[in-house]
């Protein structure tokens, strides 16, 4: 039923190239068919049985706009073939990036990219909607590039792949609800299993403690090149490690009861231990209303806990969020002379 080509047109847009498969699909770089600077992402069941879950991840990403989450610009899973169009990030996944350092990311990348999942994971489940599915494959870093070893010193993260989402806390069912248990995607079904939580394999409800416990096995991995065995900690794996690293993890990968209750709380004491004032304090010109956080007059969103700040500029095209002085689109190319 479904087996797109490079130079097939899907919507506006022309298939260019594979990127890789998604919880549900295949995800194609496309360029739109008339203005060839416009270029996405563009997600397409691989069976029939996955349409609903396409729509699901269309819906749910529809209701988030975050500096550190995918963007939706369209869907339509009743097309032929269906598709979901998002936001393309130029650069690597996360994945790429550990491939690079087997014995861990660097300190300072590591900090980073944590605070940015989980400020997309605390403005997700503020909303009453839980991933389902956190690991390194998910996390998308722009302008990083898979062949390259210096340090990722100011990561662009997305969040990516909500194929697995569950918009309000309900019992899972069963294993079979998952794409990634599909017996056909036996590989991919090995990396998912690698980061479930204890409540997702035993079938009962998700909610934000469970992505937190994902994500815990995520930090692990950034710190030490592998994932969690036993009951070592992170610090155990790789001498020098800050002390906070183990304080945040523990809280993680942890029993459900004892893991941290949500995102925001994980933000505190992430912000406790490591004592790191995120943004750039000494240039700051006013701060966030929500958490106080220094930001600058040309921030869209406030970099420590996502909040959108007053009035953000907008494409009037494709409706992104771009800086206040930008005479371009950065993810269209459209002027902005009227914006």
């Amino acid at each position: 039923m479904i087996d797109p080509q490079v130079g097939d047109r899907v919507s506006e847009y022309v298939l260019s190239s594979p990127l890789g498969a998604g919880s549900f699909g295949r995800v194609w770089k496309a360029v739109h068919h008339v203005w060839k600077d416009r270029v996405v992402a563009v997600k397409i069941p691989t069976d029939p049985h996955y349409v609903r879950h396409l729509r699901d991840e269309g819906v749910a990403l529809q209701r988030l706009e975050h500096p550190n989450i995918v963007r939706a610009l369209g869907l339509d899973p009743w097309a032929d073939p269906p598709y979901f169009v998002m936001e393309y990030v130029d650069g690597c996944s996360l994945r790429a990036l550990l491939e690079l350092h087997p014995r861990g990311l660097p300190v300072e990348t590591l900090d980073a990219v944590l605070h940015a999942i989980l400020t997309a994971l605390a403005h997700a489940h503020e909303r009453g909607i839980y991933h389902r599915d956190i690991k390194p494959e998910n996390v998308l870093v722009r302008g990083a590039r898979g062949g390259d070893r210096r340090p990722v010193r100011s990561p662009d993260v997305r969040l990516t792949d909500f194929g697995l989402v569950r918009a309000e806390p309900r019992p899972t069912g069963s294993l079979e609800q998952s794409g990634s248990m599909d017996a056909a995607a036996a590989r991919r079904l090995t990396g998912t299993l690698a980061y479930m939580a204890p409540e997702q394999l035993n079938g009962t409800e998700a909610d934000a403690r469970t992505d937190l416990y994902s994500l815990g096995i995520v930090l692990f991995e950034m710190a030490c090149g592998e994932r969690p065995s036993g009951t070592e900690t992170p610090c155990a794996v790789r001498p020098g490690l800050p002390g906070w690293v183990d304080e945040v993890f523990t809280r993680m990968y942890a029993r459900r009861e004892r893991r941290f209750s949500s995102a925001r709380e994980a933000l505190a004491a992430l912000a406790s231990s490591t004592g790191q004032v995120w943004g750039r304090p000494d240039e700051a010109e006013s701060s966030c209303d929500s958490c106080g956080g220094p930001t600058m007059a040309d921030d869209c969103f406030c970099i420590h806990c996502g909040t959108a700040l007053a009035d953000p500029a907008r494409c009037p095209d494709c409706r992104g969020y771009v800086g206040r002085d930008d005479r371009y689109c950065t993810f269209c190319g459209a002027s902005l002379a009227a914006a």
